[in-house]
């Protein structure tokens, strides 16, 4: 039996998922993350990836077949000839790229989806100015890397992760104006994501009881993933992923792009999935409550009324989308004493920006809104649903699977088997 394996490495933690030819769920592993300097940050992954496949059961890591990774959209790093991190990675949602934003304005194309502080491209661009730049060879996003710990091949990536880098997925190449930026150092050739790279690295294989004929695959970005294992297939059908963040995807016959709004569209067969990403999410309300705490005061929350209090939460000044700016103030005040009504609150802001989010993206020529999935954390809240579907108008259910490391696993088996024919 040909079995398949996702990973998916999130905001709080690395999840495996092991599925088979029915797309079944064989196994599911799970190592969260410590708070950790960022500089170490590589270590842990690197740990991460291994324990988490250690922690599959022997008799189904001998079945698996093809492998893919999904990760932290626009969370990368430099790297030696060896692969091994120049310095300390830069996360999803560093803004140091906006100190280069304007010699990046000055040569990509208006309102382009790199014309953003936490764009890829404008890490690199930052990254130029640092002193261990002469030492680094690729420049690579998180899932790049992981899979390169596993096929060995450097300076390989796919669209999807790419396309914050300036990569083109229409035309399926780096566009000529990016020669402008002159930028020294190997970019990552592209591929679609599933495409199957390469076979293990014959002693990852055996240091992981795994097969050597294990194909690891091209990845994806954790909200992509989530999409992809929401089941949401038609053109306006959307998936709103409630993680550490807010990530809308709405599914499209037309591509919409926009950087003054954070709106982007990443492809998806012969389909647009378009979409942003806000910093408002699950990372605020963990700052005020405990998970116990979110379950048993949702349940007093009447999900009917609208709350009066007007809220952006956020955890530090700046949002990308639907409003990108990077000094965008939060708005938590006032704070009312019953934290029944702070929680009513939060959730009825957050659902605001969503709702205004999918508002944004059809105004821009998106497909009509039909109906939303939610993945993340924030999917087993039935008030927030409520809530949600109220803003919304559409109707709001979770997804069958929520879990981006289900989605990754899709993408192996796609064209895991497909590497097989080849």
């Amino acid at each position: 039996m040909d079995l398949y394996l996702g990973i998916d490495f999130g905001t709080s933690g690395a999840r495996g998922m092991v599925i088979d030819e029915e797309s079944s769920i064989q196994a599911q592993v799970r190592y969260p993350f410590q708070d950790s300097p960022v500089a170490v940050m590589p270590k842990i992954w690197q740990e991460a990836l291994f324990v988490l496949v250690e922690q599959i059961p022997d008799q189904l890591r001998r079945e698996i077949k093809a492998i893919a990774i999904n990760g932290t959209s626009s969370t990368v790093l430099l790297v030696d000839a060896a692969g091994n991190p120049t310095d300390a990675p830069l996360l999803y949602n560093d803004a140091r790229g906006s100190l280069v934003l304007e010699h990046l304005r000055s040569i990509a194309p208006p309102n382009h989806t790199v014309l953003s502080a936490t764009s890829s491209l404008a890490k690199l661009l930052w990254m130029r100015q640092l002193p261990s730049f002469s030492e680094a060879r690729y420049f690579l996003h998180q899932a790049d890397w992981l899979a390169f710990l596993l096929h060995g091949q450097l300076g390989i990536s796919d669209y999807h992760n790419a396309l914050k880098l300036g990569y083109d997925v229409e035309e399926l190449k780096y566009p000529e104006w990016q020669e402008l930026l002159q930028i020294p150092i190997q970019l990552p050739k592209v591929l679609p994501p599933g495409t199957p790279i390469a076979e293990l690295r014959p002693e990852i294989a055996d240091k992981l009881g795994l097969r050597r004929d294990c194909f690891v695959c091209a990845g994806t970005t954790d909200s992509i993933a989530a999409f992809i294992a929401s089941g949401a297939k038609l053109p306006g059908e959307a998936v709103t992923s409630l993680g550490s963040t807010l990530v809308l995807k709405l599914l499209s016959r037309t591509r919409v792009e926009d950087a003054r709004y954070g709106i982007y569209s990443h492809r998806l067969g012969d389909l647009w999935l378009t979409g942003g990403a806000s910093n408002t999410g699950g990372a605020v309300l963990k700052q005020f409550f405990t998970n116990a705490e979110l379950e048993s005061l949702s349940r007093e929350i009447d999900a009917s009324k609208a709350s009066e209090l007007d809220y952006y939460p956020l955890l530090k000044v700046g949002d990308r989308f639907p409003i990108n700016d990077p000094n965008l103030p939060p708005r938590l005040e006032p704070r009312p004493d019953n934290p029944v009504e702070f929680l009513h609150g939060l959730l009825e802001s957050i659902a605001r920006i969503e709702a205004r989010g999918y508002e944004l993206l059809q105004q821009m020529g998106a497909d009509k809104l039909t109906c939303v999935y939610t993945a993340g954390g924030g999917a087993a809240n039935d008030t927030w649903a409520a809530i949600r579907a109220r803003h919304l108008q559409v109707p709001v259910v979770a997804s069958v699977y929520t879990e981006a490391a289900y989605g990754t696993a899709l993408l192996a088996m796609g064209e895991g088997r497909r590497g097989e024919q080849e």
